[in-house]
């Protein structure tokens, strides 16, 4: 399969730029993975990684009374999620900024949370869990969703178009090997439901493809693009039994005294 050009990726930002979240999960799985978290401080200091538009930042800010900073390296989402931030009078304590996840440019062992939902595959997951360990306090949570399979053997076209965007993923057992090799202990973990797919992103994300068909009417290409996006919703429909999203609660081991 041929990589996505730039109109694709035009097309691709316009309609996920308007979706509440870029990928699944819903409030209260937060709560769920914050639940596990049972040793915070009473004012974490939270990073949150690959933060899209900041639907879960937002969570988060709802959720604790903590400082967060919250990272990403699409200027046009960090701009939506500061407007968020003003909005809900939340700048005193959120603050989101344009930044590459793999050189994130932060005093390492300054966080006691890391919040991160489908992002950390993008910088290769062992690299990340890496870089995580560093920036987090000894006794700190990493708390993040990673896409796994479920089954062998999945239909060409699930395999293919996991195949373009996450080549190395993997099943449940590879990813808790690799938390546990990058140095952190495993809290807990659980699967996404398919609540957390449908309702907080592919039914907003059909919604949002509904409008712009009518916008690209007369634009042959275009349409041909929402029509590769609209294929995502339905293959998940049809074929979620073959892979998932698992949230991981992990912690930094606390240090020897």
């Amino acid at each position: 399969m041929n990589k996505p050009d730039s109109r694709f990726w035009d097309i691709f930002f316009e309609v996920y730029e308007d979706l509440p979240r870029q990928g699944p999960g819903n409030k209260a799985c937060a709560v769920r993975a914050l639940g596990l978290c049972r040793e915070l401080p009473d004012y974490p200091a939270i990073l949150d990684l690959g933060c899209g538009v900041g639907g879960q930042t937002i969570y988060l800010a709802e959720l604790t009374p903590g400082s967060i900073v919250a990272i990403d390296n699409h200027a046009a989402s960090i701009e939506r999620l500061q407007g968020s931030i003003a909005e809900l009078g939340l700048s005193q304590r959120v603050r989101a900024i344009v930044g590459d996840m793999a050189h994130p440019e932060l005093p390492p062992a300054s966080f006691d949370l890391i919040w991160s939902e489908g992002a950390l595959y993008s910088i290769g997951l062992r690299n990340a869990l890496c870089i995580c360990h560093g920036l987090l306090r000894p006794g700190g949570y990493l708390a993040f969703t990673d896409a796994i399979w479920r089954k062998e053997n999945p239909p060409p076209e699930v395999k293919a178009g996991f195949d373009l965007d996450y080549p190395t993923m993997g099943r449940l057992d590879d990813d808790l090997a690799a938390i546990q090799d990058e140095g952190f202990e495993i809290v807990g973990h659980f699967t996404l439901p398919d609540e957390a797919w449908l309702d907080d992103f592919y039914t907003p994300m059909e919604n949002r493809i509904t409008e712009l068909r009518g916008k690209y009417a007369s634009d042959v290409e275009a349409s041909k693009i929402l029509d590769q996006l609209a294929e995502e919703p339905g293959l998940h429909r049809r074929y979620s039994d073959f892979y998932a999203y698992e949230f991981f609660v992990a912690r930094r081991p606390l240090a020897r005294k």
